[in-house]
Formats: structure tokens, sequence, C-alpha cells
């Protein structure tokens, strides 16, 4: 008997009656809202056209409740789980459990985003194939620009001073709630995003590099964590350090916050009917550490896998490849503003008609910045984890920047198998 602590795991629905022959397929798709809701639209259509049957498993919707359950059942070898959509620092954590795709996909990698794909790849395996993209982005409020004559920021220096300026007139005109700037600065994988994005922008490397030496430990890495702490309180609120992406995007559709970073799924709900701020925001890549920098945004996104334990691993890969089709990334992308992870996508009229920021955003998309999650595998939680709170000790001023940075160089290089990260 297949049990799990009440409320955990849950058989949610049997799909598309298929005749007595038919496989039946179980489906973890996203944890709630739109994501949920678009996946299982897709999977039925594939049953209905197959003729086969899908049950959707529901996970936690904390992303790390639900990977220690995939790894509870993964390792116990379970064969209750065919098809699972993974987040896109998971596949060097799973790696062992999943199956190679490269044989299903066979030309179709070339459709993909480079990176996507060499995020997906742990040991010359294609453990997973990329389902949506997502990278930072910066929000902002078009109508104050325009009011007070300022241009995009292209350097956080910029950033830093236009925030300011309209946050203190805006301010004096009567919104004391206005912000300059929020972000995600609580101490969580989200914090590790923002971090990266910084330390990166202001070429500070990735923390771990793809050779595997730990290289958080260098001035401009330092600096950039030094510029974001000297934000909180003056154009950030000081609560930032508790916030979460619905904490900001809270703030910013409430129409308190003149620039925002986010991923790109608020996108479609700050434009709804009702928002406060519909129609009266732009997009634009984050910008750069200084003139010298470059804008870097976190890579992130979902993936679609298939358990090693699947009794019916070539049909769980047919799943895939569905749900993973130019056609259903484009009618996803046009519907709900999911990024596709098929830059041909992006010069697609419908999905530009739905979505005109995409077209500005694919070299963004095209050079996000990896988190360390393939070189570390199983360890990436312990590295993310304390990466975000040393950057959460510098935000909160209970750290130098040098000095954390240079504490977490050693414990990275402790806790590397054998002393190195290869």
């Amino acid at each position: 008997m297949f049990k799990f602590r009440a409320g955990v795991i849950a058989v949610a629905l049997t799909l598309a009656a298929g005749s007595a022959g038919a496989a039946t397929l179980r489906l973890v798709c996203g944890s709630a809202g739109i994501d949920q809701s678009s996946c299982e639209t897709a999977a039925k259509a594939w049953a209905q056209k197959t003729g086969n049957e899908v049950e959707f498993v529901s996970m936690p919707n904390n992303s790390s409740e639900a990977l220690a359950l995939y790894e509870q059942l993964l390792s116990s070898g379970s064969d209750k789980l065919d098809v699972m959509q993974i987040d896109t620092v998971w596949p060097g954590i799973l790696a062992n459990q999943l199956v190679d795709l490269k044989p299903y996909l066979k030309d179709r990698v070339a459709d993909y985003f480079p990176s996507a794909i060499a995020n997906d790849t742990v040991n010359g395996r294609l453990v997973a194939v990329p389902w949506y993209i997502d990278t930072g982005m910066l929000y902002y409020r078009k109508d104050l620009l325009e009011k007070y004559h300022m241009k995009v920021p292209a350097t956080w220096e910029e950033l830093q001073a236009e925030a300011l300026k309209i946050q203190s007139a805006e301010r004096a005109a009567g919104n004391e709630k206005m912000w300059g700037y929020v972000w995600q600065g609580r101490a969580y994988e989200g914090l590790t995003c923002d971090a990266l994005e910084w330390v990166n922008s202001y070429n500070g490397g990735s923390v771990i590099d793809a050779a595997g030496r730990v290289t958080i430990d260098n001035p401009a890495a330092a600096k950039a964590l030094e510029t974001a702490s000297k934000w909180v309180g003056t154009i950030t609120p000081k609560a930032v350090l508790n916030y979460g992406e619905e904490e900001a995007r809270g703030v910013f559709q409430a129409g308190n916050a003149v620039f925002m970073r986010n991923w790109p799924y608020v996108w479609s709900i700050a434009n709804k009917d009702g928002s406060p701020v519909k129609g009266k925001i732009g997009v634009a890549p984050l910008p750069k550490g200084g003139a010298d920098g470059h804008p870097a945004a976190a890579l992130g996104g979902w993936h679609l896998a298939v358990s090693r334990y699947s009794p019916n691993p070539k049909l769980a890969a047919d799943l895939v490849l569905y749900l993973s089709s130019a056609e259903i990334e484009k009618q996803r992308a046009v519907d709900d503003s999911f990024n596709p992870t098929i830059p041909a996508l992006y010069k697609d009229k419908e999905v530009l008609k739905a979505n005109p920021f995409m077209a500005d955003m694919l070299p963004t998309f095209s050079s996000a910045v990896a988190r360390p999650s393939t070189i570390t595998g199983t360890k990436y939680n312990q590295v993310s984890n304390q990466f975000w709170n040393a950057a959460h000790d510098v935000l909160a001023g209970t750290s130098s920047a040098s000095g954390a940075l240079a504490r977490l160089a050693a414990s990275l290089q402790r806790l590397a198998p054998n002393g190195t990260w290869h």
C-alpha cells in the first residue's frame, strides 16, 4: 500500500478514460495557480490524443518540501511517479534517479536555449527537458519615469539615484508609502538568486565556477553586496529582509514602489483588470554593476523529468515531449505569460502580442546565469543555504561583505567532497 502523511501527497484526478489497454501515467504539475491549471490542461489534451490516462499528483507548495518528498520517493525506488516537474536547480540533485531523455528528444535538443539544456545535462545525460524559463527582471513604473523625465537605469548606481529622487518626490506629494526599489531579501533561495545577480553583474563570478573552484571571496563580489546593503532603509524598506517574491509584488502592484526585481510571472498578474498599476509598468534587463559590469539575471524556471522507476518510461517520455513542444510552449506563453524555452518562439507574432516585453528580454534569457547546482550536485542545497545566509548577514548589517565572503569561501571549501567540487 502506497502511503504518505495525510495531505502531503494525493492523487487528485484521473483523466480520459481510455481503453482497457490504456496505461496510466502519474504526473506532478506545478503546485498551485496558473502553473498547475495550465499544465493540467495540456496533459488532458495529451491523454485525449493518445487514449491513455493521467493521474495528477499534488505536492507541497514549498519547493524545499517538494524536493524532500521527491528524494524520499525516488530513493525508495517507488514506481508511483512517472513525470515530474522539477526546479531548475534539482537536476544535479536527482540525476541518478532520472531517465536519460536525450534518445527520445533527439534532434529537438537544438531547439532549446543552450543554457537550459546545459543545466539539465549531468555527466552527459539529459535528465530533464526545459518546460519554461525564468530570469530575474527589472519592473519599473513607466508613468513615474516619464513624469520625472528619467530613463530606465542601466547601472545599479543609476537605479539607486533615480529611485531615491522619485521616492522623495512622491512622498512629498502625499504618497508616504512609496519606496524606490523592492526585491527578495529573505534568507531563502530567492535571495540566492538576487545576490548571484548582483555579484555576477559586478564581474564577481558565480560562487563556484564550472571547474569547481570556489570563487566567491573576491573584491567585486564584496562590492556588489555592499552596494545592495546600502539600499536597505534608504530606497528599500527594512522589511525587505523578510520579503519573498509575493511580498515584493504586493508592494509594487499596490503602486508603492518605483522599481522591482521579480520573475516574469508578475507581468500577467500586474496587468489584470483591477490592478492599480495596469498599463503603467515596463520590463527591462536588470542593471549592470557599474560602467565595467554587465547585466546578469539568474536562470530560473521548471523542467520535466521522468522517474527512473516509471513502469512506462517510453510513454512518460512521450508526455514530456508533448508538454515541452513548441505548440504547447506557445500556447502557455500566449495564455499565461510563461516564457518559452525555445528561442524561435520569441519571434512569434502571437507570443509577442500577448507579451511585448519578451522580444526585448530574449538576450537576457539567452545569457542567464545558472546557479552552481550542476557542479555541486546533491550538496547544492547546503551551498545555497550558506550563500543566502552570508548575503543576508551583510544586508542586515551584522557582517561586513569581505568578512562574510571569506568565511563563506572557507566553509564551501570544507564542504566540497574530497576538497574539490569537480
